[in-house]
C-alpha cells in the first residue's frame, strides 16, 4: 500500500530549512524523514514554485506498485494463466479491479493476449536425432543441393477450419517459444486428407487420399505422381525425395519402391515439421480454401486442387532460398520448436 503523504506544513519547514542553507542531510536529520522525501519535495518545489498536492493526471491506481509487479510476474511465469485468474489472486490480497484494468497493466509491460501456436509434442530424443542429423548432414549441403530436392507431406482439411484458440500472455517475438505453445499430434482431426509435393521450381501434384492410407495406399500414389511431378518440375533423374518417418513411408516395401527406382531419400529426423517448408504452404492452403468457405467435401477437394494450383513459383522458390535459415534457426532452439 501507498506511504501516507506527509502534511502541507512539513513539506513548508523543508522548503524553509532549504531556503535557510540547510543540506538534504540535516534536513532529513531534524524532521526526522527519509533523505529521498527531502530531496523530492525540494525538487517539486524548484520545477512548480509550490508545496501543494499538484492536479493529477487521472484517477489514482487502485492498485500498488507491489500488485502491479506481482501481476506481471504472474502472468510472465504462466503464460496460459487467465485474466479471471489473476483477477481472482489480486481480491485474495485485498485489491479488487476490474479485468481491463489487469489487461491494460499487462499492456504497458509489453504483455499481450495471442493465441498459442499449435506444435508437436517434442521429446528430449526427438531434439537430440534431430541436432545430430542437422550437425552430421543437412547444414553442409549448398543451396543447389536444396533446388534439387522434391517436398512431400499429408494433411487433413476440415470444411469449416479448425477455430479451436488459446490465449497465452507473451511479448513479441515469442510466439515459437515452448510455454506459449500448443503440443499437437500428428493429423489431428479434418474431413479430407491430401497429399501433395513440391520443389522450388513450383507446385508439384495434389491427390485427395480415399479411404485409411496404407503402406500399398502410399506406394500407388507414389506410383502415380512422384514422378510426374519430378518430370513436370525439371528435377532431372538426380533429384533428393523427402517424406517425414510415418511407418507407411517406411516400410521395407515402400524403401525397396525407391530403391527399384533409384530414387535417393533424404535423411530426415522423427517429429521435425518445423523442418518441412511444405507446412508453410499447407498453412496458406488452408486459409484460402476456407475464405472460399466450402459447403461439403466436393467444393473441399475442388478448392484445395484450385488453390494449390494458384501457388506460384516464386513462393516455392522463396521457400527453398531462406531453407538454411530454417536449419540455423532449429540448431538455435536445440532440436526445439521455431518461428517457422
Amino acid at each position: 500500500m501507498k506511504n501516507k503523504e506527509h502534511t502541507r506544513q512539513v513539506r513548508d519547514t523543508v522548503v524553509e530549512k532549504f531556503k535557510a542553507g540547510f543540506g538534504y542531510k540535516k534536513i532529513s536529520q531534524a524532521l526526522n524523514i527519509p533523505r529521498s522525501t527531502v530531496q523530492a519535495i525540494i525538487l517539486k518545489w524548484k520545477e512548480y514554485q509550490t508545496t501543494a498536492n499538484l492536479r493529477r493526471p487521472g484517477h489514482p491506481s487502485k492498485l500498488s506498485a507491489h500488485t502491479r509487479r506481482r501481476l506481471i510476474r504472474d502472468a510472465a511465469k504462466r503464460p496460459m494463466i487467465t485474466l479471471d485468474e489473476l483477477q481472482r489472486s489480486t481480491a485474495e490480497v485485498g485489491d479488487s479491479v476490474h479485468r481491463t484494468t489487469i489487461s491494460r497493466i499487462l499492456h504497458k509491460s509489453g504483455l499481450y493476449g495471442r493465441v498459442a501456436r499449435r506444435k508437436p509434442f517434442l521429446k528430449d530424443i526427438h531434439k537430440k536425432c534431430c541436432l545430430k542429423l542437422l550437425a552430421t548432414s543437412h547444414l553442409g549441403n549448398t543451396p543447389n543441393m536444396w533446388k534439387k530436392v522434391l517436398w512431400s507431406d499429408e494433411t487433413k482439411i476440415e470444411v469449416f477450419g479448425n477455430n479451436a484458440k488459446r490465449y497465452v500472455w507473451r511479448k513479441s517475438n515469442t510466439a515459437h517459444h515452448p510455454e506459449h505453445t500448443i503440443p499437437t499430434v500428428k493429423h489431428g482431426g479434418g474431413s479430407i486428407m491430401v497429399w501433395a509435393c513440391f520443389s522450388s521450381a513450383g507446385a508439384g501434384k495434389m491427390v485427395k487420399i480415399d479411404g485409411k492410407m496404407d503402406g500399398a495406399k502410399y506406394r500407388t500414389i507414389l506410383e502415380e505422381n512422384l514422378m510426374e511431378s519430378a518430370k513436370d518440375l525439371r528435377l532431372g533423374r538426380r533429384f533428393v525425395f523427402q517424406q517425414d518417418n510415418d511407418p507407411k513411408h517406411k516400410a521395407k516395401s515402400t524403401m525397396e519402391w525407391f530403391t527399384n527406382k533409384h530414387i535417393q531419400v533424404l535423411e530426415w529426423p522423427s517429429q521435425s515439421p518445423d523442418l518441412n517448408p511444405i507446412e508453410n504452404l499447407w498453412k496458406e492452403l488452408k486459409t484460402a480454401v476456407h475464405k472460399r468457405s466450402p459447403s461439403n467435401l466436393t467444393e473441399l477437394e475442388l478448392f484445395c486442387k484450385e488453390e494449390w494450383a494458384k501457388i506460384s513459383v516464386s513462393r516455392c522458390a522463396k521457400l527453398i532460398e531462406t531453407y538454411p535459415k530454417r536449419l540455423t534457426a532449429v540448431i538455435a532452439a536445440k532440436g526445439g520448436a521455431t518461428k517457422y
